[in-house]
């Protein structure tokens, strides 16, 4: 019996199995969030990307940060406690889930890992990069906006392939400080990832307009 849970979420692009569908791209929403939060961003991408189909799931568990009796949204693994120890064992348990359902969509669309893209949103970012480097494949990269990366340390042992990466902070993240784009750059180019980093002046825990043609540009970039 299968015990990892399934994911389902919203989609955009071009439905059918075929030929059609060049590219695969999956977003994960942050913490109290839904798929619905970041498959908005699709339409944006798709002009870069007219051939991809892009998927939104939500994350496997009920967020635990919703007031009593509220329920408002989902999350990868709880942040009550958000000392690096506990942030990596929720990464680590969210993975296999993440993993499958990567593997699964791969399959349905008949699309191997260098034409998958990952965007995540702050813990979305979290789980895109934490998985994307110990996937035994190697993805096309990752679009990583307003996140940080898990398990830094671990990671110099742990990794197996190598992404492109790109990573989007504000300079006025409430939630996130700007420096940790700081030390995921470093980590990652120490370990072989080649990533490149962008500060958004007077920007918080979001997601601009410019944010999104950067991301755009990098898309365009890895899958040509």
């Amino acid at each position: 019996m299968d015990t990892i849970p399934p994911l389902v979420g919203p989609e955009f692009g071009p439905m059918d199995t075929s030929e059609n569908i060049k590219q695969l791209v999956i977003l994960l929403h942050g913490l109290g969030a839904d798929g619905f939060d970041l498959i908005n961003l699709a339409p944006h991408f798709a002009q870069v990307l007219p051939n991809a189909r892009f998927i939104s799931p939500n994350a496997p568990e009920n967020c635990d940060m919703a007031p009593p009796g509220m329920q408002t949204g989902f999350q990868w693994f709880s942040l009550q406690r958000r000392e690096e120890s506990d942030m990596l064992a929720g990464a680590r348990s969210a993975e296999p889930i993440l993993n499958k359902f990567i593997d699964d969509q791969l399959e349905k669309y008949g699309l191997k890992e260098d034409k998958l893209a990952l965007i995540g949103f702050s813990q979305g970012t979290m789980m895109s990069l934490f998985v994307a480097a110990r996937r035994k494949a190697r993805i096309a990269g990752v679009v990583g906006f307003s996140g940080r990366l898990v398990g830094k340390e671990e990671l110099t042992t742990e990794i197996i392939s190598c992404p492109r990466v790109v990573l989007i902070n504000g300079d006025q993240d409430e939630l996130i400080p700007v420096q940790q784009q700081q030390i995921a750059v470093k980590q990652l180019k120490a370990v072989g990832i080649e990533v490149e980093g962008h500060i958004r002046p007077n920007l918080g825990h979001s997601i601009d307009a410019e944010g999104i043609q950067i991301g755009c540009e990098f898309l365009q970039k890895i899958f040509n």
